[in-house]
Order: C-alpha cells, then sequence, then structure tokens
C-alpha cells in the first residue's frame, strides 16, 4: 500500500539568485518544481511512501526530475518519458527584492501529455491518498481526463481524495477553471484553497464562511489557506484557526504546496485536526525560509526546530 499517490507536470527552473532583471551575466540556480512532486517529496521526507505520475522529455531536464524525485524517495516507477517534446522549463526572476515573477514554457511540452494510460490504477486504489491540483487539468484534455479518471479509481477503492484548488489565470479561464475545479472539489474528501481561489466556486466570503461553503459541495475537511495569516479550517462541521509559524521569509514560493505536504503527511500519521493544521502551517514557514519550492521541505526531526533557540549548539 502507498500512502500518498499524486499526479501533475514538473518542469525545469531556472531561477535568478539576485534581484534585478534577467540579463547575461546574471547569476541563477537550476532546479525543478511542480505543485504535486513538491507534496509528494514534503510527505516522503515526513516519512510516508509517496510516488508521482508524470511524463518528462528525453532529456537532461527530465532526467534532473527524475533523478531527484528519486533522490528524496519518492516512487517514480511510473513516469513516463516522451522522445517527442522536451521537459518544460520555468524562467523564474526577482525583479525587484520582494517581486518575484515566473515565465513558463510548457504548452504541448512533456508534462501536458499526461493521459488516463499513465494513471496504474492498482496503484490508486491501493495508496490511502490520492492528492490532484487545479494546475494538472488546466494543461489540456488528456491531462484532465487523467485527472479524472484517477479520480474515479480512487473514489470506487474508497481512498481519500485531497484536491487543491491551485488557480493558474495564465492557463485558462475563470470560467473554465470554475466549472472544471468545482467538479473536482464535488468529489473530493479534502480541499485546500485560498480565499481568491475559494471565491471561483463558492463567492467571497470571510475565511470562515467560505471554509464552510467549500464543505457544502461535498468534502468533511476545507482548509482556507491565508498565507502570512497562517490558516482557517472547517473539518466535519468545526472551524479551526491556526495562527502563522513566525519566520524570516527569503522565497515565497512553494508555501501552499509545503502547507499541503504538511497537513496531508500529519493525515497518514493519524493525527487529529489541529495538529494536521500545525504541521502544515509549520511546513510553509520551514519552505519560506529557504530559496526554491522544495527545498527547505523539513524532515520529521526538525518539525521542532522553529519553536526552539535560534541557535542549536
Amino acid at each position: 500500500m502507498t500512502g500518498l499517490v499524486t499526479l501533475g507536470e514538473a518542469m525545469a527552473v531556472v531561477a535568478a539568485s539576485e534581484p534585478g532583471p534577467l540579463a547575461p551575466g546574471a547569476s541563477a540556480r537550476l532546479s525543478f518544481a511542480g505543485a504535486e512532486a513538491t507534496v509528494a517529496i514534503g510527505v516522503r521526507r515526513l516519512g510516508h511512501p509517496a510516488a508521482w505520475i508524470g511524463r518528462v522529455g528525453a532529456d537532461a531536464a527530465g532526467r534532473m526530475i527524475v533523478g531527484g524525485l528519486r533522490a528524496e524517495g519518492v516512487d517514480v516507477f511510473h513516469v513516463r518519458t516522451e522522445t517527442a517534446v522536451p521537459t518544460g522549463l520555468m524562467l523564474r526572476e526577482r525583479r525587484t527584492a520582494d517581486r518575484t515573477r515566473s515565465a513558463y514554457y510548457r504548452r504541448g511540452l512533456a508534462g501536458s501529455r499526461l493521459a488516463p494510460e499513465d494513471v496504474d490504477e492498482e496503484l490508486v486504489a491501493t495508496a490511502r491518498l490520492l492528492h490532484i491540483t487545479g494546475i494538472t487539468p488546466a494543461l489540456g484534455s488528456t491531462a484532465r481526463d487523467a485527472v479524472r479518471h484517477a479520480v474515479d479509481v480512487a473514489r470506487r477503492a474508497g481512498v481519500t481524495v485531497s484536491v487543491d484548488v491551485n488557480y493558474r489565470s495564465l492557463l485558462w479561464s475563470k470560467d473554465d477553471a470554475a466549472a472544471e475545479l468545482g467538479f473536482l472539489v464535488r468529489q473530493a474528501d479534502l480541499v485546500f484553497a485560498g480565499p481568491e481561489e475559494a471565491s471561483l466556486l463558492v463567492g467571497e466570503a470571510p475565511p470562515e464562511r467560505t471554509a464552510h461553503a467549500l464543505t457544502a459541495l461535498g468534502p468533511r475537511q476545507a482548509i482556507v489557506k491565508l498565507g502570512a495569516e497562517g490558516a482557517l479550517a472547517v473539518v466535519d462541521g468545526v472551524a479551526l484557526a491556526q495562527p502563522p509559524v513566525a519566520v524570516t521569509v527569503v522565497d515565497p514560493i512553494g508555501a501552499g504546496d509545503a502547507f499541503v505536504a504538511g497537513f496531508l503527511a500529519a493525515y497518514l500519521d493519524g493525527a487529529g485536526p489541529t495538529e494536521r493544521l500545525r504541521t502544515a502551517a509549520t511546513c510553509g514557514s520551514f519552505a519560506v525560509s529557504v530559496q526554491g519550492d522544495f527545498e527547505g521541505l523539513p524532515r520529521r526531526d526538525e518539525l521542532g526546530l522553529l519553536t526552539g533557540d535560534d541557535v542549536i549548539r
């Protein structure tokens, strides 16, 4: 039995190391990113099995992604290699010290070619959790069908389904997103969303009302991610607030996925809702304290680090 199964796109990332425009001679670092891959790494670092399903190109970027996930202990047996098109790419610049912007080169490339036949039904059916995001179905019709197929398999097998709304305005319109994401949320047991993302489905409202409205769509648990203000969850009709875990922010990218990874790992631990939220907030704070999407994700023996002394000798 696998703890977590997820599927989606991962891309190579070239990220500027210093503030300023991308220009010849600017320093940069090479890594990879993908919402679902980040969650898989986060759950794995906290001690649970995790598998990632996706497609990469037959190129250096694809090998980097698969090798990086494998090094983290994530099951990549079901990753397919595309020979006709390359792995996608993200360019990320810190245009000013506190403003980051990204450019994506992904349309029609390897990750967007995910398809229903990539989904191993036995792997999904024997998982404890299936996690999906709103990014993957926005990549194209075959990727959307792959997500729907995985959800259908999970529901028939009684596997818990987790959905992170993760709306990306550059990938699809609000109307198209609302229709597809509404369908997926209605199939879910857990749903995560930021306030603006949730408004696509339930309109604008204060966080607690938003969370209650999300559960009215079907999930038993709805978690509204509030960034620097923490989070608000409704679990089985009970509202719970989680304050942020104080940390110096270095790079805000990946905080939401780290939050989800912490929550799902604690869910797999059998922890109660309060502990799930605390672990989620802690993982989010670890993530923003380090450059990169997944690099700062904590291991289990580090979870208490942010509440201790600044220097450990």
